[in-house]
């Protein structure tokens, strides 16, 4: 048995791209009903803010299960199994009725909302190979730097419609149900029986330290998990950002998302089109240098702004999501390259470092900085200064 011929390039990055979009959705989608939560739930904003930490902790906690899984029993299966248990926990999260339950389906929704985007990405390195699989994986960024630009939008729309925040559990529900249709019809099985590698504990334990204590994986992960972790920051720091500092409503998200993932879109876009023109190394050199001008602007601007205004605070974080998205398909390609048996697992390992970062940055950094525009502004350069540093350090170290 050998695998299905892949559909179009472009249903496949659509496909691939909506897979990857469940996740953000989850996060972004309840920003503008945080107050609302924290009314109806009776407890305070920091602790609706738990719904995203929780989140994120079991996301990144089950991303390393998920690629070792489509491994041993194939891309396909394992992705559809994920979106049915998505189902079932937006369900959850739709009906519950004060925080610890909604706390315990938003864990489940993040045990099974990443399974996309692991996935995904060994699905697109079974598939393709060097400035093809580059082309394919920024087409996939692209349309997925939409989603969470788009997700507090939609939220924001549902409760100014006059909607409850279980009705934005509820659009996750269709939304999710959609993409398994999309997927039962239309994803092929890309890892055949005969390149599937049988789970064993054992085994599986070691590959994780093999790969996980890796110097060079380390370094390669790093660099753009901890760079991204500066755009993160601000995503994380939405309510706060948005509401307080900008002094916008409900409906305002879209000042602060739009042009944070406009700049990702269009690094994603100009990624693509620099696929076997452009020397990787140099590609990732031009990312970081729009990182940097990025986090100078942006400390440059709140330190003399007395008063946050548009669009001038956002622009800087357009330029950083524009660095990141460059840097990012360059060294997630280059952590799937080395291990080329093991795509599922490496992927797995690359999204736990990223999503534990993430975590983190939600959970602890974002309380701490949130409240000053300066902070904010600071936390975001030492994010991105110190994933230069990593990617530096493995240049150096690969060139020697």
């Amino acid at each position: 048995m050998t695998a299905a011929a892949p559909p179009s390039t472009r249903r496949l990055a659509l496909l691939l791209a909506g897979l990857s979009m469940f996740g953000p959705f989850s996060i972004d989608t309840i920003f503008p009903a945080f107050p609302l939560l924290a009314r109806e739930l009776a407890v305070d904003e920091v602790a609706v803010q738990q719904t995203i930490s929780v989140y994120l902790l079991f996301y990144g906690l089950m991303s390393v299960a998920h690629g070792p899984l489509s491994d041993a029993l194939g891309r396909k299966r394992v992705i559809l199994a994920g979106l049915v248990v998505f189902v079932a926990a937006s369900v959850g999260c739709a009906l519950a009725s004060d925080l610890p339950t909604l706390l315990l389906f938003r864990a489940l929704q993040g045990i099974s909302a990443g399974v996309g985007m692991i996935v995904g990405r060994a699905v697109i390195r079974d598939l393709y190979h060097g400035a093809d699989a580059q082309r394919l994986m920024s087409q996939v960024s692209m349309i997925f730097g939409i989603a969470p630009a788009i997700a507090p939008i939609i939220g924001g729309w549902i409760l100014l419609g006059g909607g409850d925040w279980p009705l934005i559990f509820w659009f996750l529900v269709a939304f999710a149900v959609l993409l398994l249709t999309a997927t039962a019809r239309w994803l092929p099985e890309t890892h055949p029986p005969q390149a599937r590698m049988p789970l064993s504990p054992r085994s599986l334990l070691r590959d994780y330290l093999r790969i996980g204590l890796n110097p060079r994986f380390l370094r390669l992960a790093l660099a753009g998990s901890v760079n991204f972790g500066g755009i993160f920051l601000y995503i994380a720091s939405a309510p706060v950002f948005v509401m307080q500092h900008l002094r916008l409503g409900q409906g305002g998200f879209a000042w602060l998302f739009i042009p944070t993932i406009g700049g990702m879109t269009t690094g994603a876009f100009l990624s693509g089109r620099m696929a076997g023109h452009t020397p990787p190394v140099r590609q990732v050199g031009i990312g970081f240098a729009c990182c940097a001008l990025s986090a100078l602007l942006n400390i440059g601007y709140v330190a003399a702004a007395p008063q946050l205004e548009l669009p001038w605070a956002v622009l800087p974080i357009f330029i950083g999501g524009l660095g990141t998205a460059l840097i990012f398909p360059i060294l997630a390609l280059a952590v799937l390259d080395m291990y080329p048996q093991q795509r599922g697992l490496a992927s797995s390992l690359q999204a736990f470092v990223q999503l534990m970062i993430s975590t983190v940055v939600a959970g602890v950094v974002s309380p701490l900085l949130s409240g000053r525009p300066l902070h904010l502004a600071l936390g975001m350069a030492a994010f991105m200064l110190l994933g230069f540093v990593f990617w530096y350090w493995e240049h150096r170290r690969h060139a020697a």
